[in-house]
This record gives structure tokens, C-alpha cells and sequence, in this order.
């Protein structure tokens, strides 16, 4: 089976995350990613692999939560899913999907 990348979810949820910062400021942010590059990205083009990983982590979620059609020996949680979602989310506003996050969390950490 073939596996393919996200990217429509890439970009949402790197376009939600950085919600009014400019690209620069998240490229710093992230490291050793330029400005161009995250614009690439949120126009849907695939990242090389190490800053797909680096992405990943600022967004806090697994790299598998992008990947399509690959059989996952390890799923991804239910939480990093519904955060994934969230954060891609194009009608909620940043301000809602952080403060939903924040419940999510709030709920994992309680079981």
C-alpha cells in the first residue's frame, strides 16, 4: 500500500498554530526552517524530512497523524487526533481551538 502525505492537513494546521504571526517569526520559532519554506508548505507543496519532523513537533502532534494510506503498528492516540483536527479546523478561531486543546488536555490528564 502506498502512503501519501496530508498536506491539506499540514498546512491547516500549521496556517491554525501560527494564527497572526508572520512566517518569520515562526520559522525562529520552529529552527533551522526558513520563512519560504513554511509559505511552501501552507500553499500545500511536501517539506523534506527533517522539516517535516521539526514541524511536527511545534505543532505537538506525530508525524503519522499526516500520513494517509499507511498501516500504523502503533495508531495515533484519539487525543492527537481530535487536536489534529482542531488545529486544522478552518471555522474555528485560534483563540477556540487553543482554549478546546486546553479542555482536551485537561480531560486526558484526569483519566
Amino acid at each position: 500500500m502506498q502512503s501519501t502525505l496530508n498536506t491539506a492537513l499540514l498546512a491547516g494546521m500549521l496556517k491554525s498554530k501560527r494564527a497572526g504571526k508572520g512566517l518569520r517569526a515562526v520559522a525562529e520559532e520552529i529552527g533551522n526552517v526558513s520563512a519560504a519554506t513554511l509559505s511552501r508548505i501552507e500553499q500545500g507543496k511536501i517539506p523534506d524530512v527533517d522539516t517535516f519532523i521539526s514541524i511536527c513537533r511545534w505543532l505537538e502532534v506525530t508525524t503519522d497523524t499526516f500520513i494517509i494510506g499507511e498501516r500504523k503498528d502503533s495508531p495515533t492516540s484519539n487525543k492527537d487526533q481530535v487536536v489534529a483536527h482542531l488545529r486544522a479546523d478552518k471555522e474555528l478561531s485560534p483563540d477556540t481551538v487553543n482554549m478546546l486543546i486546553k479542555m482536551i488536555n485537561m480531560a486526558y490528564e484526569t483519566k
